[in-house]
């Protein structure tokens, strides 16, 4: 039977790109036709999970226009979304390419900042949601105004329905689930030595770090993210290491606007909802 996933992404993102041909400054430059695609962390773990044909509820924050077309576009992915409205525009971010270099230019802007009423209408509208995900998978960085209590009580609102929670963030959202206890934490290697106490940890010391947060019952499963060299998973009885694929890489951002363009489908903004 397969189980149901729900995302939950709180600072929510339309990530815009483009590419133009030398990058100088104080010259008019002509960019490429945009390309709008979904993204923040949760988002983008539907998006990976649509890929690998698993199905997944997308719940996040949206509001504005920028918040009408991220919905308009998970809906082009055929995602299953649960939106929840806000008051302030979802944050977009702006990323260019300078195709003589194929050198990227990211630009990422601060979400807007959530107020005490915001926070009690969200927690409000996620404690009102009937149906019960067997996986919970908390990912992605938290708006300006969002304090780490709030993921304390996301965390125990579903680890008290029986859901096993997954998190993928950091700083002070990272430490209140370890405190709380999840099933799974995918920190980096600069996270995981943030989390033991210590500076930084050399390879060897990883598995000492991993071991000692599992102990302590913090999380069941632990993903290191070592960037190029892979991710290295930990389980009390067991370390996985796999090494990163070898693959041209493109673009940072994604290529799922090559795949909407051969189904037919336009990569431009869509109109929003009135």
């Amino acid at each position: 039977m397969a189980k149901s996933i729900l995302t939950i992404t709180l600072n929510p993102s339309v990530d815009k790109s483009t590419s133009v041909q030398h990058i100088v400054p104080e010259k008019k430059l002509r960019c490429e036709k945009p390309v709008y695609e979904p993204g923040g962390g949760g988002i983008n773990v539907s998006r990976a999970l649509k890929r690998l044909g698993l199905a997944s509820t997308a719940l996040f924050t949206s509001g504005g226009n920028t918040g009408s077309m991220l919905e308009n576009l998970l809906k082009l992915e055929d995602i299953a979304i649960d939106p929840i409205r806000v008051n302030g525009e979802a944050r977009e971010n702006f990323i260019v390419v300078d195709s003589s270099t194929n050198q990227q230019y990211r630009f990422g802007f601060p979400g807007e900042q959530f107020n005490a009423k915001e926070l009690e209408e969200t927690m409000a509208a996620i404690e009102e949601l009937t149906y019960i995900p067997d996986f919970v998978v908390i990912s992605g960085s938290m708006p300006a105004g969002v304090p780490p209590e709030f993921t304390r009580s996301l965390i125990n609102t579903y680890k008290s329905k029986g859901s096993q929670i997954l998190v993928d963030t950091s700083g002070d959202a990272l430490k209140v689930a370890l405190e709380e206890g999840v099933f799974l934490i995918k920190p980096n290697a600069g996270e995981l030595a943030a989390l033991v106490g210590k500076e930084e940890l050399g390879h060897s010391d990883l598995d000492m770090a991993a071991q000692q947060l599992i102990s302590e019952g913090k999380a069941t499963i632990i993903v290191v993210s070592l960037g190029a060299q892979g991710a290295i998973l930990y389980s009390k009885t067991e370390k996985i290491q796999l090494p990163s694929p070898v693959v041209k890489v493109r673009s940072t951002v994604g290529d799922f606007a090559s795949q909407i363009r051969r189904a037919g489908l336009s990569t431009t903004a869509p109109a929003a909802k009135t």
